[in-house]
C-alpha cells in the first residue's frame, strides 16, 4: 500500500528572517544607542564590515518590503533593537525608534505580510554592560521586562507573533555576545550560569506581560536546535550524544516550559560550583510563564563521543577546540567530524534528515506548535558580469530542508511556518559580507558599500515559486 503524501497546510506561513544589527545600519541615528553587537563588530572593523551600515535596511525598508511582497512572503520575522527603543537600556524612550518600527510594521501589513518580532537578538544595550555588566545583574531583568512591555503596548495591537530571546542557549556559549571577559575558565562559567539564569527570568516576565497586554497573540522562545549523533554504538557515546543535545538546547526548553532546571543540568551546576544566585520569588516567575509555541533555528547536525575527565580537567569543564558554540565538556562529550555528511566551507555539516529529527523530537517532548525561524546556507556568492547570482547550492540546500519539514508534518508534527535565514544578505558576525545567506544579493563588500543595490538571486525566483505553489514545486 502506497503512503499518502501529506501537503503543507493551506495557511502555512512561508517567510524569511533577519535581525536588527545585521541589516539595519543607522547604528547611531535618530537617538539609537550602542549595543554589545555594535561593540563586537567595531572590534573587527579593520578586517571586515561592521554594523554601522550593514545592509542599510534603516534607509531602504520601504523598497526592501516591496521585494518581500514580490517574493510572496506571508510572514517576515525580524528583530527590534532594544537600544533603538531605549538607548541606555533602562532610561528614556526614544520616540524616533518607536516611529521607525511603526513604519515598518504598518508597511508590512499594507502589503499583506504578517510581522513576527524578536525582542532581543544578540544586541544588549551597551550602557547596561557599563552599568551592571549586562545580564550578570538582576537590574537587567527588570530593564528587559520594561522594554518588552513598551514594545507590546506600542506594537501589540498589530503584531501577534513574538519571540523573546533569539538563541539564548547559543548566546551564552559565546563570551563576547554576553560580554564575558576573563581568562579564568571557572569564573567565566560562573558568570555564564548567572547570566543565563537572569535571561530565563527576563524571558518569563516578558511572556507573562505579553499575555496580559496582547490578549490574542502568541509568544515563545527561538532556540538554536541541536541534533547529535554518537560516533559509535558504544553506550557511552550514545549517552554523550544525548547529553550534548541536552546541554546545548533541551535544558533551555525545559526551563521555558517546565519552569525549572532539569536534574542533569542542576547536577552539572553543583559539580562545577556555579549554581546561580536565586531569589525567593523566582520559582513562581519561572513556573508562571506559559509559552505558546517554539521557534526553531536549524542549520546542521553534530557528531560526538564520550570525553572522560583526566588529571588536568575536572568534570563539567568546557574546552573550545572547534569553536565556543560547539564546546567539548569533560565527563560528557567531545565533537568529531561526521564522515557521512558533506559540510559547507564554514564547517556546517549539511543534514536535512536532522531537521526532521529535531522537529519530531521537540514536538513529541513538548507538544507545542513549531515554526522554523532560521535555516539556510551561508557561503560566498558571485555576481556575474550580467548582474546575476546563480546560487544553485542554496536552492539545493533549501529544497532538501523544506522536504524534511513536509515529512515532519507527515509524521504528525504541528509545524505552522518556515522562515529561512535570510531574506537578504546581511552582516555575518565573523565573516562580514563574505558569507551570504540571502535570497536578495546586497551589492557591497566588506570595505566598499558601493550603491547597496538589491539584486534578486536565482534562489529568489525559486522560492517565489515554492510559496506560490504552497511547497508543491520544489
Amino acid at each position: 500500500m502506497k503512503r499518502e503524501r501529506v501537503k503543507f497546510p493551506k495557511d502555512f506561513l512561508w517567510g524569511a528572517s533577519s535581525s536588527a544589527f545585521q541589516i539595519e545600519g543607522g547604528w547611531n541615528e535618530d537617538g539609537k544607542g550602542k549595543t554589545v553587537a555594535d561593540f563586537n563588530s567595531f572590534k573587527r572593523s579593520h578586517k571586515q564590515a561592521d554594523s554601522k551600515i550593514a545592509s542599510d535596511f534603516y534607509h531602504n525598508w520601504r523598497s526592501d518590503i516591496d521585494l518581500m511582497k514580490e517574493l510572496g512572503m506571508k510572514v517576515y520575522r525580524f528583530s527590534i533593537s532594544w537600544a533603538r527603543i531605549i538607548p541606555t537600556g533602562d532610561g528614556e524612550i526614544n520616540l524616533k525608534g518607536i516611529e521607525f518600527y511603526n513604519n515598518v510594521i504598518n508597511y508590512l501589513l499594507e502589503n499583506g505580510i504578517i510581522p513576527m518580532i524578536t525582542l532581543y537578538h544578540f544586541d544588549l544595550p551597551y550602557a547596561l554592560v557599563e552599568k551592571y555588566n549586562g545580564w550578570e545583574a538582576r537590574e537587567s531583568i527588570y530593564a528587559f521586562e520594561r522594554y518588552a512591555k513598551i514594545c507590546f503596548e506600542n506594537f501589540g495591537n498589530r503584531v501577534k507573533y513574538w519571540q523573546v530571546h533569539n538563541e539564548q542557549n547559543l548566546m551564552v556559549r559565546v563570551d563576547e555576545r554576553v560580554n564575558i571577559v576573563t581568562e579564568d575558565k571557572l569564573e567565566a562559567d560562573r558568570m555564564r550560569a548567572q547570566m543565563d539564569y537572569h535571561m530565563f527570568l527576563a524571558h518569563a516576565l516578558a511572556v507573562k506581560a505579553f499575555h496580559e497586554i496582547v490578549k490574542d497573540g502568541k509568544i515563545g522562545p527561538a532556540v538554536s536546535s541541536t541534533c547529535s549523533y554518537p560516533a559509535t554504538n558504544k553506550p557511552e557515546d550514545v549517552l554523550a550524544a544525548k547529553m550534548n543535545d541536552y546541554f546545548k538546547t533541551e535544558y533551555a526548553l525545559d526551563i521555558h516550559i517546565y519552569g525549572e532546571y532539569p536534574g542533569y543540568y542542576m547536577r552539572y551546576l553543583k559539580e562545577r560550583g556555579i549554581v546561580p544566585k536565586m531569589e525567593g520569588e523566582d520559582k513562581e516567575i519561572l513556573k508562571g510563564a506559559k509559552i505558546d509555541y517554539i521557534a526553531v533555528n536549524y542549520y546542521r547536525t553534530l557528531c560526538v563521543e564520550y570525553l572522560p575527565v583526566d588529571e588536568n580537567h575536572s568534570i563539567g569543564e568546557r574546552e573550545a577546540i572547534m569553536n565556543e558554540v560547539d564546546f567539548n565538556q569533560y565527563g560528557y562529550f567531545k565533537h568529531l567530524k561526521n564522515p557521512n555528511l558533506k559540510a559547507s566551507e564554514y564547517g556546517a555539516q549539511i543534514d536535512p534528515s536532522g531537521l526532521r529529527l529535531v522537529l519530531n523530537n521537540y514536538y513529541q517532548k513538548y507538544r507545542l506548535p513549531l515554526i522554523i525561524t532560521e535555516n539556510g546556507f551561508g557561503t560566498a556568492d558571485t555576481l556575474t558580469e550580467d548582474g546575476r547570482v546563480h546560487d544553485d547550492y542554496r536552492i539545493d540546500y533549501l529544497r532538501q530542508h523544506i522536504e524534511a519539514c513536509r515529512l515532519a508534518i507527515e509524521d504528525g508534527v504541528e509545524l505552522f511556518g518556515y522562515c529561512p535565514w535570510s531574506f537578504m544578505d546581511l552582516l555575518s558576525s565573523h565573516q562580514g559580507f563574505k558569507k551570504r545567506y540571502g535570497f536578495v544579493y546586497v551589492d557591497r563588500d566588506d570595505f566598499d558599500i558601493k550603491e547597496l543595490k538589491r539584486i534578486k538571486k536565482d534562489s529568489y525566483y525559486w522560492y517565489q515559486k515554492v510559496i506560490e505553489t504552497n511547497g508543491e514545486e520544489l
